[in-house]
């Protein structure tokens, strides 16, 4: 997931940094000089926004199965402690 963040952040930083040079007329050789160097800084960004969503997002999945396996474990149990109480009738 932090290649996806870093990729899209560095390729639309560079877009835009060309798009504002386009629409000012600057120099290609500052437009490129300038977009490189915000699509480093971008792709840097988008990596640790990327590294922080994986992590956020395996805890919230791995919180949650472990949640449901012990409800599932503990709904067992009770099944199980109701089938051996013998029943008075």
């Amino acid at each position: 997931m932090h290649r996806s963040f870093a990729v899209v952040l560095g390729a639309l930083a560079l877009a835009l940094v060309a798009l504002r040079g386009g629409l000012r007329g600057e120099v290609a050789a500052d437009v490129l000089r300038e977009g490189l160097a915000a699509m480093m800084i971008f792709t840097a960004i988008g990596a640790v926004a990327g590294k922080i969503a994986e992590h956020l997002l395996q805890h919230t999945v791995e919180t949650q199965f472990r949640d449901r396996v012990q409800w599932f474990q503990q709904e067992r149990q009770k099944l199980e402690t109701q089938n051996q109480t013998p029943d008075e009738s």
